[in-house]
């Protein structure tokens, strides 16, 4: 579960390529077991799929660390807590949305944090999987930022990009910081 997060952008990025390739990849193999309407699916090359298709592989990337992290979450829950609630006659479902769920909060709010902060910053996969293409429907600010930067030379646009995305990241940062210094249960 760990291994998409140590593993390279560059071979991750390739062979998800592969897999989304639409004559040979995943499609194919899943129109071979029966899923036809899958078969010959451009998902990178298609202006409503593609920016989807780039979302799903930069985010898979982080789920071993989500996946350690919720897991050191539910581990730190207090078990006396759940004692008290069969005590209380809680069921199962009640013990995870009165007990589980608010003892994970911390992480939750962390993990959303960190999702915002990586998103903003998300260059890699969409530079080597499309180039912010096709037609621009998957650019992003940081590729934006990059094509400013170094293909049309605009280095003080792209400066401006820069200094937007790092202020943006230092108030979201800001705000969780000074939300957990005032004490919220978050």
């Amino acid at each position: 579960f760990f291994l998409p997060y140590i593993v390279a952008t560059v071979v991750s990025s390739a062979i998800w390529e592969a897999l989304l390739e639409p004559h040979t990849g995943a499609g194919r193999l899943f129109a071979d077991l029966g899923w036809k309407s899958l078969n010959d699916v451009n998902w990178l090359g298609q202006h409503d799929t593609t920016l989807p298709a780039v979302a799903f592989v930069s985010s898979w990337q982080y789920w071993g660390f989500l996946l350690v992290l919720f897991f050191a979450a539910i581990q730190s829950v207090d078990l006396t807590l759940y004692e008290a609630a069969r005590i209380d006659g809680a069921r199962a479902w009640d013990e995870f949305v009165h007990v589980t769920l608010p003892g994970m909060r911390p992480a939750f709010v962390f993990a959303m944090v960190m999702t915002v902060i990586w998103s903003m910053l998300a260059f890699d996969y969409v530079f080597i999987m499309t180039q912010g293409g096709p037609a621009g429907a998957s650019e992003l600010p940081a590729t934006l930022l990059y094509r400013e930067a170094f293909a049309n030379r605009n280095a003080g646009y792209a400066a401006s990009i820069g200094v937007t995305l790092a202020f943006l990241t230092a108030v979201i940062s800001l705000i969780y910081v000074s939300l957990r210094r005032r004490g919220w249960d978050i």
